[in-house]
């Protein structure tokens, strides 16, 4: 429904009696006889009234006797439900149950929340009318000892009668898998709980629920600091060696000189209790796990971001660190479909990853490089006596020492997704787009597989880090998902003022085996007329990507096709910078510089489309997209998705799929064989940590 009544009666709007002055969220509770669905709705409209009237209905007042489940559902609809969701009072004739006969008229007036509870709430005739269905479901052994233990002998003597009219009523009307949050009450009073913490994060519930949005966001952290400078890849296999879904974002470059502070910071958790939550969005729905309670949105990614994304926490007394629990994980190139791209069917497969995955965890670790201090930050629902004793403990024990050096056994064999003349012939059609005036630059990617490996994700990323150390290193673990990733490229960072950031990086050249073959290759990636080029024009599109909103005046572009050094590569890097106008939308404001410009090419939406073509209608999944975090500060920081090894779990013979995208920009002077050469270069660093080579050499 929507959150504000229209009337088509002409008169004053303080006076007309047909409009709503203010929106109405309104809830259905459904489930099956047992579920704990009464005790649901009164305990959560305790909460909710907190800070407005709640009118709370149960549906077992309207049913006409123990045959009366379809009557009373359509009663329920036309005498309650729509008065109560249009503001007006709703009235209905009460059912009797001592006596089996309709009593007197009752009466219940509207709420900014209305609550509807019981069998039937959720029924094809009311969900047009409901914000939010919530689905209550526990095994039916446990259902029926339930419903016996409170209705006693009364409800016996109906249950199958009742169950019989339960079963017709699902049977042709799947109620389960049209709800917007589904419970798997373990009556233990922590169901409100879950589905407060769910309903704060869907867009329907925005505007209601902003005390409760504002109140989450002022309940800081509690924090503690310790002095301790641990290896951060170390102290995450010690914290987190088991748990399905965990983030690790680190600088790992630590030995090289950054002047940006790119590498001050390492950030670390998991979706460890029932406090955390964890969100993955695929082909435009998402899906968001949150102790017992699973909420689905169709909202699109970034509609959802908005809604969940608190952006007004503080720490009093603490050093302004770089996150404060909120979420983290990745952001895949296939969300492009929300930001001008075309939809991907290859990337709603199944046998892809999520087009995104974020956790929200209630305890974080943040190491900080400059200082040698370690900052615990657990959410007060957690237990943070337990949490900080185990993390000072893990500190002591591992002081300072590195995970082991691993051998370079593994060597996959890959094999590439476009051979050598194939690739050419790719970078030829680019630049037929360039001459025709379609594009001025086409990031073109191919991806390089293996299959059923057995190996180690963990083990994999030790050896990325190890042999080629940057400063936007990550590894993820999202069930049968690992990511781990060298990255050295920023997408975009959004400081708890308003500035923005933007990093690009376009244009590479391999290390020298001697320091003057080093210094000569710098010489020529600075000089290169091309790979200025490809990096202004980047630049310029980001320039654009961030004036959409920012403060006019703000724009600036202090550092243009700067050389950065790293293990195996040279870069050529530009920062842009920006500051939002006041009250923008910061998810807004990400999604319209998303997916990055240095990995799609200029213009971005006739280049992707483009690239659609170009690249065979593949997925790029994770690769060219986003991974970091969005603090409860309101500050975020994104890298691009490059110099990444996705891993799925091959189920079948408990062994992983590798893959590693790779690419470069393609402009109207390319020369397909040195583009070929660039692919080759950026996979080097990857594929030599593991003891590959690249297909063919």
């Amino acid at each position: 429904m929507l959150p504000y009544r229209e009337c088509s009666t002409t008169c004053a709007p303080t006076s007309c009696p047909n409009v709503a002055t203010s929106p109405v969220l309104v809830l259905g509770i459904d489930g099956r006889s047992g579920a704990g669905k009464s005790t649901l709705a009164a305990e959560l409209a305790t909460q909710l009234r907190r800070h407005r009237e709640v009118a709370l209905f149960h549906l077992e007042d309207i049913y006409p006797g123990w045959d009366g489940l379809k009557a009373g559902t359509e009663d329920y609809v036309d005498q309650v439900l729509t008065p109560l969701a249009r503001g007006d009072a709703a009235a209905w004739k009460s059912w009797d149950w001592n006596t089996n006969s309709f009593g007197p008229t009752s009466t219940l007036d509207s709420a900014p929340v209305i609550i509807i509870e019981g069998v039937g709430a959720g029924c094809a005739a009311a969900r047009e009318l409901l914000d939010v269905l919530i689905y209550v479901q526990v095994p039916d052994a446990t259902r029926k000892q339930r419903a016996l233990e409170r209705d006693g002998e009364i409800f016996a003597a109906h249950w199958e009668q009742w169950a019989e009219q339960e079963n017709l009523y699902l049977s042709a009307d799947p109620v389960p898998e049209h709800a917007d949050i589904t419970v798997d009450n373990r009556a233990d009073g922590s169901a409100p709980t879950h589905v407060l913490r769910a309903l704060l994060t869907l867009p329907a519930a925005q505007v209601v629920m902003a005390a409760e949005r504002a109140e989450a966001a002022a309940l800081a952290p509690e924090h503690r600091c310790l002095t301790a400078a641990p290896d951060a890849a170390a102290l995450f296999a010690a914290l987190y060696p088991e748990e399905q879904h965990a983030v690790l974002l680190e600088s790992s470059n630590l030995s090289f000189a950054d002047p940006r502070a790119r590498n001050r910071y390492s950030i670390m958790a998991a979706a460890t209790t029932d406090a955390c939550a964890v969100y993955e969005h695929r082909a435009g729905s998402g899906v968001l796990r949150t102790g017992s309670a699973t909420a689905r949105t169709s909202a699109g990614f970034f509609s959802w971001l908005a809604s969940a994304w608190d952006t007004g926490a503080t720490l009093p007394g603490a050093p302004s660190l770089p996150f404060l629990p909120g979420w983290l994980g990745y952001l895949g190139y296939e969300l492009k479909r929300e930001t001008g791209g075309s939809n991907n069917p290859a990337a709603a497969s199944d046998a892809q990853p999520p087009d995104a995955a974020l956790i929200r965890p209630a305890q974080v670790v943040i190491i900080d490089h400059h200082s040698d201090t370690v900052h615990l930050l657990a959410s007060p629902e957690s237990d943070t006596t337990a949490f900080f004793a185990r993390v000072s403990t893990l500190l002591e024990q591992l002081g300072a020492c590195l995970p082991p050096a691993l051998p370079v056994s593994l060597a996959p064999q890959f094999s590439v997704r476009d051979h050598r003349e194939s690739y050419l012939a790719k970078v030829l059609a680019a630049k037929e787009q360039i001459w025709l005036g379609n594009s001025y630059e086409v990031c073109l990617t191919t991806s390089l597989h293996a299959a059923a490996v057995p190996c180690t994700p963990w083990d994999n990323y030790l050896l990325l880090r190890e042999r080629n150390p940057a400063p936007f290193a990550h590894y993820l673990r999202f069930g049968d998902l690992a990511v781990a990733s060298t990255s050295p490229e920023r997408f975009l960072s959004v400081g708890t003022e308003g500035w923005l950031r933007a990093e690009p990086i376009k244009g590479t050249r391999p290390r020298g085996q001697t320091a003057q073959e080093d210094a000569a290759l710098i010489h020529e990636l600075e000089t290169s007329p091309k790979d200025r080029a490809e990096n202004i024009m980047i630049v310029d599109l980001l320039r654009n990507d961030l004036s959409h909103f920012a403060q006019p005046g703000t724009l600036s572009v202090p550092r243009l096709c700067a050389i950065e050094s790293y293990a195996t590569v040279h870069q050529m890097v530009s920062t842009i910078d920006a500051k939002l106008r006041p009250g923008a939308p910061r998810a807004e404001a990400i999604a319209a510089a998303f997916p990055a410009g240095s990995m799609t090419g200029a213009p971005k939406v006739s280049t992707m489309a483009i690239l659609d073509s170009l690249e065979d209608g593949q997925a790029r999944g994770l690769y060219s997209g986003s991974v970091g975090y969005f603090s409860a500060t309101g500050a975020a920081d994104l890298s691009v998705v490059i110099r990444t090894l996705v891993m799925l779990r091959n189920k079948h013979a408990e062994t992983w799929d590798l893959s590693l995208g790779v690419g470069g920009a393609i402009t109207a002077d390319s020369d397909p064989q040195e583009e070929w050469d660039e692919v080759r270069t950026k996979a080097f660093g990857v594929l030599s940590a593991l003891g590959s080579v690249f297909p063919g050499e």
